[in-house]
C-alpha cells in the first residue's frame, strides 16, 4: 500500500515534510497547497510537486505570477488518503487556521496531521514517535508537537523510563525566528516570555502526563537553533555515565563535545551541512556530553534543537501509525531514520 499524502502549507515545515515523504516507498506526495505565489512554488515545481491554490479566489494570482496550478485545496484533499497540515499556527490576515481546516477535513472524512503551533485540544492526541506511537495507530487526527517539545521528549522520555523522573525544570533560550524570516525580532535585545510556565512544559505533558515539568523561556536575536538548559530531579541516585549511556542508545539523540569544537549552535549547523543534509537540517537532538552532570539525584544538561527539522521524522512516523502502515514503532523509526540518513 502506498499512501497518498497532501501537504497543506508549503513553508518551513511543509516543504521539509514533502521531501521526506517523497523519500519513502510506502507513501507519496500528490500535491502541495500554497496560499500565495511565492518563491517556494519554484522549488515545488522543480521537485515535480503539483501546486494547488488554497481557494478558488486565489487561482488567478498564481496564473498572473506564471505558476500553473492543478486545482484548489479542496480538490487535492478529496484525492488524498491523509493530509499533513503545515499551515501557520496563528491566523494571519485573510488566512485560515488549523481549526478552520479541521472542519474541512472532517466534512471530507479525511485524516489529518497538525503541527505544534496548534493547541492539543484541536486533536486531543499529541504525537512523539518514541513516546506514544502505539496510541496513534489508526487515529483520525493527530498533532505532532512543537520543535522544542519534541526535543525535550527525545531526551526526557528514555531517562524517565530507565531511571524515573520526579521533577523537571527547563529554561529555553529560543531563536527569534527562522532564517528566512526578515520581519520578526527582537533585533538587539533579549526578550523574556512572561507567561510561566511557558507552553512547553504542559506540551510535554500532553504526550507523557506523568512527567512533572515546568518551563521558562527567553527569546534571543539569532535564527539558528534553540538551546535548552535542563535540570531534572531523578527518582534515584545514578552516575553521570548512566544517563550518558541511556542517550547513547536512544534514537534521534546525539552526543557532542565542546572539546571537539562544538562550542555553540553555529558549529552544530555547520556539522549538519558537512553531513550533506538537505538545507543543512539536523533532525537529531544534540546533547553536550561534557555538559552532562549528575549530583546525587540532580541531573543537569544542555541540548540544542534545530527548529526547522527535528519534527520532520515525527511527521513521517505519524503517517505510518495513522494509516496502519506499521504497527511496530521501532520498525517505523528505523525506516524513517534510514531514509532521512539520521545518524542513529
Amino acid at each position: 500500500m502506498v499512501v497518498k499524502v497532501a501537504i497543506n502549507g508549503y513553508g518551513t515545515i511543509g516543504k521539509r515534510v514533502a521531501d521526506a515523504v517523497s523519500w519513502q516507498d510506502d507513501m507519496k506526495i500528490i500535491g502541495v497547497v500554497k496560499t500565495r505565489p511565492t518563491y517556494e512554488c519554484i522549488t515545488a515545481m522543480q521537485k515535480g510537486f503539483k501546486i494547488y491554490a488554497a481557494s478558488d479566489d486565489k487561482v488567478q494570482a498564481f496564473k498572473d505570477a506564471g505558476f500553473d496550478v492543478a486545482g484548489t485545496a479542496k480538490e487535492l484533499f478529496e484525492e488524498a488518503d491523509i493530509i499533513v497540515d503545515c499551515t501557520p499556527g496563528k491566523k494571519k490576515e485573510g488566512g485560515t487556521t488549523g481549526e478552520d481546516y479541521k472542519k474541512v477535513y472532517e466534512e471530507l472524512g479525511k485524516p489529518a496531521i497538525f503541527q505544534g503551533g496548534e493547541k492539543h485540544k484541536l486533536t486531543g492526541l499529541s504525537f512523539n514517535a518514541f513516546a506514544n506511537y502505539e496510541k496513534c495507530i489508526g487515529a483520525k487526527y493527530v498533532r505532532v508537537v512543537s520543535c522544542n517539545t519534541t526535543g525535550l521528549l527525545r531526551t526526557l522520555v528514555p531517562v524517565h523510563r530507565e531511571i524515573g523522573i520526579e521533577n523537571v525544570k527547563v529554561v529555553l533560550v529560543r531563536r527569534a525566528t527562522d532564517p528566512n524570516d526578515s520581519k520578526k525580532g527582537p533585533l538587539n535585545a533579549i526578550q523574556p516570555e512572561i507567561k510561566v510556565p511557558s507552553h512547553h512544559g504542559p506540551d510535554v505533558q500532553s504526550v507523557v502526563p506523568d512527567i512533572n515539568i515546568s518551563s521558562m523561556a527567553v527569546v534571543v536575536p539569532t535564527t539558528i537553533m534553540h538551546l535548552h538548559n535542563v535540570m531534572v530531579t531523578l527518582k534515584k541516585e545514578v552516575k553521570t555515565e548512566d544517563v550518558i549511556n541511556i542517550w547513547k542508545n536512544t534514537t534521534r539523540v546525539i552526543l557532542v563535545n565542546s572539546k571537539h569544537g562544538f562550542e555553540s549552535t553555529a558549529q552544530l549547523m555547520e556539522y549538519a551541512k558537512d553531513l550533506g543534509r538537505p538545507r543543512g537540517d539536523l533532525y537529531e537532538i544534540p546533547v553536550w556530553k561534557d555538559g552532562v552532570s549528575v549530583v546525587g539525584r540532580e541531573l543537569y544538561y544542555t541540548q540544542a534543537v534545530h527548529q526547522e527539522s527535528d519534527v520532520v521524522p515525527e511527521n513521517i512516523d505519524a503517517i505510518r501509525a495513522m494509516m496502519n502502515l506499521e504497527s511496530d514503532k521501532l520498525k517505523s523509526i528505523e525506516k524513517t531514520n534510514r531514509t532521512l540518513k539520521i545518524i542513529k
